[in-house]
């Protein structure tokens, strides 16, 4: 286990490090799709750049769930390869929500630099993610999948050690995740690599919403705090 806090510590040195030295803005999507390189290659880029975001901000609130997989391959000595390929697994699923989310926005960019009223006003689409990512804090899924997060033994109940599929576990795992966290990483998609503070923020959220005592209910307060953020953005950019 000590390898993959060593990822996480790894990720968040990389991170600090791209805003430190201005880099970061090199890895935001908006770069990347108005002025990077070749689309294919601006993929890749990105691919890269959002493992090192996944892997500081969901990996530590993953890491009750991965220890307990990790204690019952341990007891039929398949520990570390059972490992590698539940966090493959989880690291999969996590990218092609990421590629979505880039294909997403590739498309808005083209739809912005087609509609001049849209283009004028930005902060419609800043404060819809808001609103977006307020919203679903208050629903069924999200607290359906935030309580299999909470509870990660109900992961491998039934299951007989010999009968578990790292690779299906990882990817049961990482569907409760993505259903509790989707729309927060949209968020931090949104903000990029260039806003450290976003990125702390929202890893301290999904972290306590996951292990904290109060967790179903620091997720209600974060969604009626990013509504009044979205009302607030709205409401007076729509005055001046």
């Amino acid at each position: 286990m000590r390898w993959l806090w060593t990822a996480i510590a790894a990720a968040w040195i990389a991170s600090v490090a791209l805003q430190l030295t201005g880099r970061a803005t090199l890895l935001h999507h908006h770069t990347l799709i108005e002025h990077g390189p070749p689309l294919w290659i601006a993929v890749i880029i990105f691919l890269l750049g959002w493992q090192v975001m996944v892997a500081a901000m969901m990996l530590p609130a993953s890491m009750p769930t991965i220890a307990l997989h990790g204690a019952s391959l341990s007891r039929v000595g398949r520990q570390g390869r059972g490992l590698l390929a539940f966090i493959a697994a989880y690291a999969v699923l996590w990218s092609l929500f990421g590629l979505f989310a880039f294909a997403g926005d590739f498309v808005l960019h083209h739809i912005v630099d087609a509609t001049p009223w849209l283009a004028a006003r930005p902060w419609l689409i800043q404060g819809g993610v808001l609103g977006l990512a307020g919203a679903y804090q208050l629903t069924t899924l999200k607290r359906g999948s935030l309580a299999a997060c909470r509870h990660p033994s109900a992961l491998v109940t039934g299951l007989e050690p010999q009968a578990r599929s790292a690779t299906r576990l990882g990817l049961r795992h990482a569907i409760n995740c993505l259903g509790s966290g989707w729309a927060l990483m949209l968020l931090m998609f949104a903000e990029g690599f260039a806003n450290l503070w976003w990125m702390v923020g929202l890893t301290v959220v999904m972290l306590y919403e996951t292990v904290g005592r109060q967790g179903h209910r620091g997720a209600v307060v974060v969604g009626l705090v990013l509504l009044s953020m979205a009302a607030f953005v709205l409401v007076t950019r729509t005055a001046v």
